[in-house]
């Protein structure tokens, strides 16, 4: 998971954006830095709480690159379980663009309470 991903997911967490126009990070370094030490169990588990705060708003760029990235991050070592992702995530981006956010949102809720259960982190 890029740094990238990271530094977004404390932007959306903590408020703000973690690239004010004068170069410097609205976000406090010690947020920050608390986002940089997560797992990426962890990580992806915020990914999913992205997306539905996105859906909530009606955001569909925000949730595109949720899913986007979501994408990226699959293991294709494990070929099976990551093409399986890859094609929920895939129908979750057309029902996106289609504005059946209620079936995207279903679904990545379902992953979002499975993945909590799986790595035995915070629930819903």
């Amino acid at each position: 998971m890029s740094e990238s991903v990271q530094k977004l997911a404390a932007s959306k967490l903590y408020g703000g954006s973690s690239s004010a126009q004068d170069g410097k990070s609205k976000i406090p370094a010690y947020l920050e830095q608390e986002v940089l030490s997560w797992s990426k169990e962890k990580i992806i588990l915020k990914m999913y709480d992205l997306f539905i705060i996105a859906n909530s708003k009606g955001d569909v760029n925000k949730m595109s690159r949720v899913l986007v990235e979501l994408m990226s991050s699959l293991n294709f070592e494990y070929e099976e379980t990551a093409t399986r992702l890859y094609r929920l995530y895939e129908y979750c981006q057309r029902a996106v663009f289609q504005r059946k956010f209620d079936e995207a949102l279903k679904i990545i809720k379902d992953l979002r309470e499975t993945w909590a259960q799986a790595f035995n982190l915070e629930p819903n």
